[in-house]
Protein backbone atom coordinates (compact mmCIF):
# COMPACT_ATOMS: atom_id res chain seq x y z
CA UNK A 1 0.00 0.00 0.00
CA UNK A 2 1.47 3.22 -1.28
CA UNK A 3 1.81 6.05 1.70
CA UNK A 4 -0.12 10.08 0.57
CA UNK A 5 2.67 12.58 1.18
CA UNK A 6 -0.37 15.11 1.90
CA UNK A 7 -2.34 12.59 4.84
CA UNK A 8 -2.04 13.17 8.47
CA UNK A 9 -2.18 9.52 9.63
CA UNK A 10 1.41 9.05 11.32
CA UNK A 11 1.00 5.01 11.54
CA UNK A 12 -0.05 2.43 9.66
CA UNK A 13 -3.27 -0.25 10.03
CA UNK A 14 -0.49 -3.18 11.28
CA UNK A 15 0.75 -0.66 13.70
CA UNK A 16 -2.37 0.49 15.23
CA UNK A 17 -5.17 -2.92 14.93
CA UNK A 18 -5.27 -6.15 16.30
CA UNK A 19 -7.70 -7.29 14.12
CA UNK A 20 -7.87 -5.88 10.50
CA UNK A 21 -11.02 -7.63 9.96
CA UNK A 22 -12.96 -7.32 13.15
CA UNK A 23 -12.28 -3.69 12.41
CA UNK A 24 -13.39 -3.94 8.56
CA UNK A 25 -16.79 -5.37 10.27
CA UNK A 26 -16.76 -3.00 12.81
CA UNK A 27 -17.18 -0.10 9.97
CA UNK A 28 -19.79 -1.94 8.14
CA UNK A 29 -21.71 -2.24 10.75
CA UNK A 30 -21.79 1.39 12.13
CA UNK A 31 -22.54 2.10 8.64
CA UNK A 32 -25.69 -0.26 8.55
CA UNK A 33 -26.87 1.38 11.97
CA UNK A 34 -26.57 5.24 10.36
CA UNK A 35 -30.35 6.35 9.76
CA UNK A 36 -31.20 9.47 8.01
CA UNK A 37 -31.74 12.71 10.01
CA UNK A 38 -34.98 12.90 8.72
CA UNK A 39 -37.63 12.06 5.84
CA UNK A 40 -39.16 15.09 5.77
CA UNK A 41 -38.32 17.63 2.88
CA UNK A 42 -37.18 20.44 4.16
CA UNK A 43 -38.11 23.78 2.84
CA UNK A 44 -36.79 25.10 -0.92
CA UNK A 45 -34.82 28.00 1.50
CA UNK A 46 -32.95 24.92 3.40
CA UNK A 47 -32.50 22.23 0.53
CA UNK A 48 -28.86 23.62 -0.46
CA UNK A 49 -27.89 23.14 3.25
CA UNK A 50 -29.34 19.44 3.73
CA UNK A 51 -28.14 18.69 0.15
CA UNK A 52 -24.43 19.46 0.88
CA UNK A 53 -24.99 17.40 3.99
CA UNK A 54 -26.47 14.51 2.20
CA UNK A 55 -23.37 14.22 -0.05
CA UNK A 56 -20.55 14.69 2.50
CA UNK A 57 -23.01 11.84 4.52
CA UNK A 58 -22.76 9.82 1.19
CA UNK A 59 -18.70 10.23 0.66
CA UNK A 60 -18.10 9.70 3.96
CA UNK A 61 -19.91 6.21 3.81
CA UNK A 62 -17.96 5.60 0.50
CA UNK A 63 -14.86 6.03 1.82
CA UNK A 64 -15.16 4.25 4.68
CA UNK A 65 -16.69 1.50 2.91
CA UNK A 66 -13.59 1.38 0.37
CA UNK A 67 -11.32 1.36 3.55
CA UNK A 68 -13.02 -1.92 5.16
CA UNK A 69 -12.16 -3.82 1.66
CA UNK A 70 -8.37 -2.17 1.93
CA UNK A 71 -8.52 -3.74 5.39
CA UNK A 72 -9.63 -7.19 4.16
CA UNK A 73 -7.17 -7.64 1.66
CA UNK A 74 -4.46 -6.46 3.98
CA UNK A 75 -5.94 -9.16 6.61
CA UNK A 76 -5.67 -11.72 3.60
CA UNK A 77 -2.21 -10.79 2.75
CA UNK A 78 -3.12 -9.27 -0.29
CA UNK A 79 -1.28 -5.65 0.11
CA UNK A 80 -0.22 -5.53 -3.66
CA UNK A 81 -3.92 -4.89 -4.51
CA UNK A 82 -5.34 -2.44 -2.80
CA UNK A 83 -6.40 0.21 -4.96
CA UNK A 84 -5.68 4.12 -4.34
CA UNK A 85 -9.50 4.41 -2.62
CA UNK A 86 -9.13 1.49 -0.42
CA UNK A 87 -5.47 3.06 0.56
CA UNK A 88 -7.39 6.58 1.32
CA UNK A 89 -10.53 4.64 3.03
CA UNK A 90 -8.15 2.83 5.07
CA UNK A 91 -6.06 6.01 6.37
CA UNK A 92 -9.93 7.72 7.30
CA UNK A 93 -10.85 4.50 9.45
CA UNK A 94 -7.16 5.05 10.82
CA UNK A 95 -7.96 8.72 11.52
CA UNK A 96 -11.41 7.67 12.63
CA UNK A 97 -11.14 4.58 14.41
CA UNK A 98 -7.49 4.06 15.84
CA UNK A 99 -6.24 7.55 15.74
CA UNK A 100 -9.61 10.15 16.15
CA UNK A 101 -9.54 13.43 17.00
CA UNK A 102 -12.91 13.28 19.39
CA UNK A 103 -14.95 16.44 19.87
CA UNK A 104 -14.68 17.95 23.20
CA UNK A 105 -17.93 19.43 24.63
CA UNK A 106 -19.06 20.51 28.14
CA UNK A 107 -15.50 19.11 29.27
CA UNK A 108 -16.20 15.73 28.50
CA UNK A 109 -16.42 13.48 25.32
CA UNK A 110 -18.65 10.61 23.65
CA UNK A 111 -18.67 7.22 24.83
CA UNK A 112 -15.88 5.50 22.41
CA UNK A 113 -16.51 1.75 20.91
CA UNK A 114 -13.83 -0.27 19.48
CA UNK A 115 -9.83 0.21 19.96
CA UNK A 116 -10.62 3.59 22.19
CA UNK A 117 -13.52 2.07 24.57
CA UNK A 118 -10.48 2.17 27.40
CA UNK A 119 -11.13 5.89 27.23
CA UNK A 120 -14.49 5.29 28.55
CA UNK A 121 -13.01 3.81 31.63
CA UNK A 122 -11.03 6.76 32.34
CA UNK A 123 -13.00 9.60 31.91
CA UNK A 124 -12.82 11.14 35.53
CA UNK A 125 -9.64 11.32 34.67
CA UNK A 126 -9.41 13.06 31.17
CA UNK A 127 -12.28 15.61 31.98
CA UNK A 128 -9.88 16.73 34.88
CA UNK A 129 -7.45 16.98 32.02
CA UNK A 130 -9.37 18.56 29.86
CA UNK A 131 -10.61 21.12 32.03
CA UNK A 132 -6.92 22.49 32.28
CA UNK A 133 -5.90 22.97 28.36
CA UNK A 134 -6.97 26.06 26.73
CA UNK A 135 -6.52 28.27 23.21
CA UNK A 136 -4.23 30.76 23.45
CA UNK A 137 -6.45 33.72 22.55
CA UNK A 138 -4.64 37.04 21.14
CA UNK A 139 -6.01 40.93 20.97
CA UNK A 140 -4.03 43.37 18.67
CA UNK A 141 -2.81 40.98 15.85
CA UNK A 142 -2.76 42.37 13.03
CA UNK A 143 -3.80 38.67 11.07
CA UNK A 144 -4.16 36.12 14.13
CA UNK A 145 -7.08 36.09 16.81
CA UNK A 146 -5.61 32.72 18.40
CA UNK A 147 -2.33 31.65 18.21
CA UNK A 148 -2.13 27.91 19.99
CA UNK A 149 -3.16 25.71 22.90
CA UNK A 150 -1.36 25.81 26.65
CA UNK A 151 -2.16 24.15 29.89
CA UNK A 152 -1.58 25.03 33.32
CA UNK A 153 1.59 23.72 34.86
CA UNK A 154 2.02 25.55 37.88
CA UNK A 155 -0.53 27.59 40.44
CA UNK A 156 -0.73 30.67 38.34
CA UNK A 157 1.73 29.02 35.38
CA UNK A 158 1.06 28.01 31.81
CA UNK A 159 3.17 25.76 29.42
CA UNK A 160 3.00 26.57 25.33
CA UNK A 161 5.36 26.95 22.98
CA UNK A 162 8.13 29.27 21.94
CA UNK A 163 6.85 29.50 18.76
CA UNK A 164 3.11 30.35 20.17
CA UNK A 165 4.17 32.78 22.10
CA UNK A 166 6.41 34.95 19.74
CA UNK A 167 3.43 36.23 18.09
CA UNK A 168 2.78 38.26 21.17
CA UNK A 169 5.76 38.69 23.12
CA UNK A 170 9.37 40.01 22.34
CA UNK A 171 12.91 39.62 23.85
CA UNK A 172 15.52 42.31 24.03
CA UNK A 173 18.36 39.81 25.28
CA UNK A 174 17.94 39.74 29.27
CA UNK A 175 13.82 39.26 29.29
CA UNK A 176 10.94 39.13 27.26
CA UNK A 177 7.87 40.92 27.48
CA UNK A 178 4.48 41.52 25.97
CA UNK A 179 4.57 43.23 22.25
CA UNK A 180 3.02 46.90 22.49
CA UNK A 181 -0.67 46.83 21.78
CA UNK A 182 -0.82 42.84 22.27
CA UNK A 183 -2.33 40.88 24.73
CA UNK A 184 -3.47 37.04 25.25
CA UNK A 185 -6.02 35.33 27.29
CA UNK A 186 -6.26 31.58 27.80
CA UNK A 187 -9.79 30.06 27.13
CA UNK A 188 -10.41 27.04 28.95
CA UNK A 189 -14.25 26.15 27.02
CA UNK A 190 -13.44 27.11 23.45
CA UNK A 191 -15.33 24.01 22.32
CA UNK A 192 -17.73 23.03 19.17
CA UNK A 193 -20.97 24.38 19.43
CA UNK A 194 -20.22 26.72 22.49
CA UNK A 195 -19.56 31.23 21.55
CA UNK A 196 -16.84 32.54 22.05
CA UNK A 197 -17.32 34.47 25.68
CA UNK A 198 -20.76 31.92 26.52
CA UNK A 199 -19.91 30.49 30.19
CA UNK A 200 -16.43 29.29 29.47
CA UNK A 201 -13.80 30.69 32.32
CA UNK A 202 -11.13 32.74 30.31
CA UNK A 203 -8.04 33.68 31.93
CA UNK A 204 -5.37 36.65 30.80
CA UNK A 205 -1.46 36.29 30.41
CA UNK A 206 -0.06 39.01 32.70
CA UNK A 207 4.21 37.84 32.47
CA UNK A 208 6.62 36.18 30.62
CA UNK A 209 8.32 34.32 32.77
CA UNK A 210 10.64 32.84 29.76
CA UNK A 211 11.02 31.18 26.24
CA UNK A 212 13.44 28.66 26.64
CA UNK A 213 16.80 28.86 24.60
CA UNK A 214 16.96 25.26 22.85
CA UNK A 215 13.06 23.56 23.87
CA UNK A 216 10.10 24.98 21.66
CA UNK A 217 8.57 25.96 25.47
CA UNK A 218 7.44 28.55 27.22
CA UNK A 219 5.90 29.49 30.48
CA UNK A 220 3.66 32.63 31.17
CA UNK A 221 2.13 34.12 33.88
CA UNK A 222 -1.43 33.66 33.87
CA UNK A 223 -4.91 35.10 36.51
CA UNK A 224 -8.38 35.14 36.60
CA UNK A 225 -9.89 38.02 34.97
CA UNK A 226 -11.78 40.85 37.13
CA UNK A 227 -14.78 39.29 38.81
CA UNK A 228 -14.02 35.71 36.99
CA UNK A 229 -13.55 31.91 38.38
CA UNK A 230 -10.44 31.22 40.36
CA UNK A 231 -7.41 29.56 38.28
CA UNK A 232 -7.87 25.41 38.86
CA UNK A 233 -5.36 23.11 40.00
CA UNK A 234 -2.33 22.83 37.64
CA UNK A 235 -2.30 18.99 35.41
CA UNK A 236 0.67 16.64 37.41
CA UNK A 237 3.46 17.04 35.27
CA UNK A 238 5.26 13.49 35.04
CA UNK A 239 8.83 13.67 36.94
CA UNK A 240 9.66 9.94 35.01
CA UNK A 241 9.44 8.33 32.06
CA UNK A 242 7.22 5.35 31.46
CA UNK A 243 9.10 1.90 31.80
CA UNK A 244 7.50 1.24 28.53
CA UNK A 245 7.51 4.20 26.47
CA UNK A 246 7.90 3.11 22.80
CA UNK A 247 3.61 1.85 22.66
CA UNK A 248 2.66 3.24 25.73
CA UNK A 249 -0.84 4.91 25.27
CA UNK A 250 -1.12 8.27 25.32
CA UNK A 251 -3.82 11.71 24.62
CA UNK A 252 -3.08 14.75 23.33
CA UNK A 253 -5.84 17.52 24.20
CA UNK A 254 -5.67 20.88 21.66
CA UNK A 255 -7.13 22.62 19.45
CA UNK A 256 -6.11 21.52 15.49
CA UNK A 257 -6.73 24.28 13.04
CA UNK A 258 -6.62 23.87 9.16
CA UNK A 259 -3.35 23.93 7.87
CA UNK A 260 -3.25 24.94 4.20
CA UNK A 261 0.35 24.51 4.16
CA UNK A 262 0.15 20.90 5.15
CA UNK A 263 -3.32 20.34 3.06
CA UNK A 264 -5.03 17.25 3.48
CA UNK A 265 -7.16 16.03 0.59
CA UNK A 266 -10.71 17.01 -0.07
CA UNK A 267 -12.38 14.30 1.02
CA UNK A 268 -10.93 14.45 4.31
CA UNK A 269 -12.11 17.78 5.00
CA UNK A 270 -15.63 15.87 4.47
CA UNK A 271 -15.00 13.34 7.11
CA UNK A 272 -14.11 15.41 9.44
CA UNK A 273 -16.94 18.21 8.33
CA UNK A 274 -14.77 21.25 8.60
CA UNK A 275 -14.48 21.47 12.15
CA UNK A 276 -11.46 23.23 12.92
CA UNK A 277 -10.09 25.59 15.81
CA UNK A 278 -11.77 24.02 19.14
CA UNK A 279 -10.50 20.98 21.34
CA UNK A 280 -10.23 17.89 21.08
CA UNK A 281 -9.51 14.71 22.42
CA UNK A 282 -6.66 12.85 20.29
CA UNK A 283 -5.38 9.53 21.54
CA UNK A 284 -2.56 7.31 20.03
CA UNK A 285 0.94 6.13 21.36
CA UNK A 286 4.33 7.51 22.87
CA UNK A 287 6.89 5.68 19.92
CA UNK A 288 10.49 6.67 20.93
CA UNK A 289 12.64 9.17 22.73
CA UNK A 290 15.54 10.84 20.82
CA UNK A 291 17.89 11.26 23.53
CA UNK A 292 20.39 13.20 21.29
CA UNK A 293 17.40 15.99 20.21
CA UNK A 294 15.59 15.65 23.70
CA UNK A 295 12.53 14.81 21.39
CA UNK A 296 9.82 12.36 22.02
CA UNK A 297 7.59 11.20 19.44
CA UNK A 298 4.18 9.92 19.30
CA UNK A 299 1.23 8.88 16.45
CA UNK A 300 -1.83 10.96 17.96
CA UNK A 301 -3.75 12.67 14.78
CA UNK A 302 -2.58 16.43 15.06
CA UNK A 303 -3.30 19.39 13.32
CA UNK A 304 -0.99 23.11 13.54
CA UNK A 305 -3.51 24.14 16.39
CA UNK A 306 -2.14 21.74 18.17
CA UNK A 307 1.07 23.51 18.80
CA UNK A 308 1.41 23.67 22.84
CA UNK A 309 -0.55 20.88 23.56
CA UNK A 310 0.07 18.58 26.71
CA UNK A 311 0.75 14.95 25.61
CA UNK A 312 -0.83 13.08 28.86
CA UNK A 313 -0.01 9.53 29.30
CA UNK A 314 -3.23 7.12 29.65
CA UNK A 315 -2.38 5.42 32.77
CA UNK A 316 -1.54 7.80 34.95
CA UNK A 317 -3.12 11.51 33.44
CA UNK A 318 0.19 13.30 34.03
CA UNK A 319 1.82 15.21 31.61
CA UNK A 320 4.72 13.22 29.57
CA UNK A 321 5.41 15.62 27.22
CA UNK A 322 4.95 19.72 24.87
CA UNK A 323 3.74 18.79 21.47
CA UNK A 324 5.55 21.51 19.44
CA UNK A 325 5.50 19.67 16.06
CA UNK A 326 4.82 16.58 13.69
CA UNK A 327 5.46 15.65 9.74
CA UNK A 328 2.41 13.93 8.46
CA UNK A 329 2.86 10.51 7.98
CA UNK A 330 6.24 10.27 9.75
CA UNK A 331 5.04 10.86 13.66
CA UNK A 332 5.08 13.98 15.69
CA UNK A 333 7.28 15.40 18.86
CA UNK A 334 6.59 16.72 22.04
CA UNK A 335 9.55 17.87 24.41
CA UNK A 336 9.87 15.26 27.15
CA UNK A 337 9.23 17.04 30.35
CA UNK A 338 10.95 15.06 32.59
CA UNK A 339 14.23 15.34 31.19
CA UNK A 340 13.37 19.28 31.86
CA UNK A 341 13.47 18.78 36.04
CA UNK A 342 16.56 20.65 36.57
CA UNK A 343 16.39 23.19 33.70
CA UNK A 344 16.95 26.54 35.43
CA UNK A 345 13.36 28.37 33.39
CA UNK A 346 11.17 24.95 34.56
CA UNK A 347 13.04 25.71 37.82
CA UNK A 348 12.00 29.21 38.26
CA UNK A 349 8.36 28.47 37.30
CA UNK A 350 7.79 25.87 39.62
CA UNK A 351 5.81 23.38 37.72
CA UNK A 352 3.98 20.64 39.64
CA UNK A 353 6.07 17.49 38.89
CA UNK A 354 4.15 14.49 40.41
Amino acid sequence: MGSRSRSPVAAGPREIFTDLRAVADRVRDGLDREVPESDVEPPPEEAPGTEISRFAQEERARVLSAGARGLEKLAKGRDDEVGDDESFGIEAIVLLEGRPAILVQAADFAPQEGEWEVLNHHRAAIRDSVSRVGRVDVTGHVSLDWVGTGFLVGADVIMTNRHVAAEFTRGDGAAWTFQPGLSADLDLAREFGRLPGTGGPAYALTEVIGIHDEADMALLRVAPVPGGEPLPDPLAVAADAPADLPGHPVYVVGHPAWDGRRNEPESMRRIFMDIYNVKRLQPGAANRLLAEKNVMTHDCSTLGGNSGSPVFDLNDHRVLGLHFGGRYGFGNYAVPLWTMLEDPLVRRADLNFV
